[in-house]
């Protein structure tokens, strides 16, 4: 147990009655205690002092992988979980990409046994389908009762329109969110990087846009004959924030999120053939990142993922078209963002993920429980290999200039600084 004094700490928390407040905030076992202006400590508490410490409610990502089971040499989840509390996540939702899949209640329930005693809270999405294979729903029931938040086949969209609308059906009877990635896999075809100038120029096969809105548009034109609720992660294109607009508008219960890449990096990146720039969905153009932004602004994009997945290095130090998809993402994220984005829409859409997956939220109040991220907001750095946590160092970040720094967590009656 930890007992502290944050000291001189700016309260950021619009649902607090102390937000923008420059306070010091007392916890002990776990709960906040006091909050108010150099508050008195005594032996049973340390006191923590750092330049220009901001505090939040915690920050959420709706989408991290850490390899484990099968995949230990990518990630382990005991060190997945150490990276994410030193970049200020109190809670990550992670993704069933392991092997085996996480399609079953004794592979949640492991993954949970995995996560004990951490500092941040690990929340498990069960794959939608056995083996993410897209064909058979997998046992949705049972994993909720384990403890899955949400199910979704992860960077693999349903391409039988049936199954995801049985899905879509059948986990309505226990208040079930169902996460629809979405892409055409007819329409992708082979291509590897977006479509448009720079992937003529380079002669790599595109993706065009399209194949993202066809999958969209047929999500959730399912959501609106099934009711339910709808998760589309990852979204990367002007039309898809078009098409998940009007479908709010109409009342269906659909939320989205956009990878933090997606809103600072373009497809310049492509020029050298770097595979550490291959994601999925692919960087977009300058036009789309700055409509991606926009949406996240306005509300219509209602939260923001590292979409943090680690890979090793022969799986993505490899020709362009033959390395695997996918960055790291935990250590930059929050740095990353303050580059495009005022700091208060930063943490709104960091910590917003908690009602999507229905988790308590803990307001910086006298009484709350203390789940609380730390952080710098001004600093301005460099991202090297140096700052990589992660067992895999495949950052599309590296050699970015940053704006903030996250510095820990307190969640779990646990300091991680």
């Amino acid at each position: 147990m930890t007992n502290i004094v944050l000291k001189n700490a700016t309260i950021i928390d619009p649902k607090s009655a102390f937000h923008k407040q420059i306070l010091d905030i007392k916890i002990q076992d776990g709960k906040i205690i006091e909050i108010g202006n150099n508050l008195a400590s005594d032996a049973n508490f340390i006191e923590i002092v750092e330049d220009n410490l901001h505090v939040s409610q915690g920050w959420m990502d709706s989408s991290v992988s850490f390899g484990e089971p099968g995949f230990e040499d990518r990630e382990t989840i005991a060190n997945g979980l150490k990276v994410a509390a030193k970049s200020g996540f109190t809670a990550v939702a992670l993704q069933p990409n392991s092997f085996p899949v996480i399609d079953n209640q004794s592979q949640i329930r492991f993954v949970l046994d995995k996560a004990k005693n951490q500092a941040t809270t690990l929340y498990p999405i069960g794959a939608l389908t056995n083996g993410s294979e897209g064909n058979d729903l997998a046992e949705l029931f049972d994993m909720k009762n384990a403890g899955a938040i949400a199910f979704g086949d992860y960077n693999k969209a349903i391409q039988n329109a049936n199954i995801q609308k049985i899905a879509l059906q059948y986990v309505q009877d226990f208040n079930g969110l169902v996460i629809s990635f979405c892409q055409d896999n007819n329409i992708k075809g082979k291509g590897i990087v977006h479509e448009g100038p720079i992937s003529t120029r380079l002669g790599l096969k595109g993706i065009p846009t399209l194949a993202e809105e066809l999958h969209i548009a047929r999500n959730l034109f399912l959501l609106e004959y099934t009711g339910g609720k709808m998760h589309i992660p990852t979204i990367s294109t002007i039309k898809s924030i078009e098409l998940i607009k009007e479908a709010k508008a109409k009342g269906l219960q659909v939320t989205c999120s956009v990878a933090v890449h997606q809103l600072v990096l373009t497809d310049d990146q492509l020029e050298g053939f770097d595979s550490r720039y291959k994601v999925n969905p692919p960087l977009r153009d300058e036009v789309t990142r700055k409509a991606l932004i926009n949406a996240v602004i306005d509300g219509t994009i209602d939260c923001i993922t590292s979409d943090h997945n680690p890979l090793d290095i022969e799986h993505k130090k490899l020709e362009f078209d033959l390395a695997k998809d996918g960055t790291i993402g935990l250590e930059s994220a929050f740095g990353a963002l303050q580059t495009v984005l005022p700091l208060e829409v930063v943490i709104e859409k960091l910590t917003s993920v908690k009602s999507i997956f229905g988790i308590e939220e803990n307001t910086i109040e006298v009484g709350s429980t203390a789940n609380l991220s730390l952080f710098n907001a001004n600093s301005n750095w460099t991202f090297t290999k140096e700052n990589i946590l992660s067992k895999s160092k495949n950052s599309a970040f590296l050699g970015q200039t940053m704006k903030g720094k996250a510095l820990g967590i307190y969640n779990n009656n646990t300091l991680i600084l």
